[in-house]
């Protein structure tokens, strides 16, 4: 369970990361998404986990893979 924390972890701190670099705020990313700012905030903060949908709609908007995104 420990493990599955990290990871949700360090998903949500790379989309951040990258959100930053693109110099998106949280609520257009979830805008251009059409998610709620919360919800994308829990995602960046690791306390949700994106559904495999989602992981990719963001992937597409931060212009990355979403190989790119996922801890290894």
């Amino acid at each position: 369970m420990a493990r599955i924390l990290k990871a949700r972890e360090k998903l949500g701190r790379r989309i951040q990361k990258r959100r930053k670099e693109l110099g998106y705020t949280q609520e257009e990313l979830a805008e251009k998404l059409n998610l709620s700012r919360t919800h994308m905030g829990h995602i960046e903060q690791g306390r949700k986990s994106p559904s495999l949908e989602v992981l990719e709609k963001i992937a597409r908007a931060l212009r990355v893979k979403v190989k790119d995104l996922i801890p290894n």
